[in-house]
């Protein structure tokens, strides 16, 4: 039996992932390029799924792009409408 999988409660962060990296003025690109110098290889096409929450983030991710984002990891899963 095949399993469904609801990436947009899986993934929480995606909005607020978005709403910092335009407020910082990377593209995807760039953002995917910084997560290199963490060890982290997530392409821009993942990064562009995580935004639009298709792509689930681990732990480790979500470290690593609050840290480039200058944000809390909290902050990271507050309401995107506020």
């Amino acid at each position: 039996m095949a399993r469904i999988i609801d990436y947009e409660t899986q993934n929480v962060v995606g909005e607020k992932v978005r709403k910092y990296r335009i407020e910082r003025k990377l593209s995807q690109r760039e953002l995917s390029e910084k997560l290199e110098m963490y060890a982290i290889y997530i392409c821009r096409g993942s990064i562009s799924r995580i935004e639009s929450h298709e792509r689930t983030v681990t732990d480790f991710e979500l470290k690593a792009m609050a840290e480039i984002l200058k944000v809390s990891i909290e902050e990271l899963f507050e309401d995107p409408s506020d």
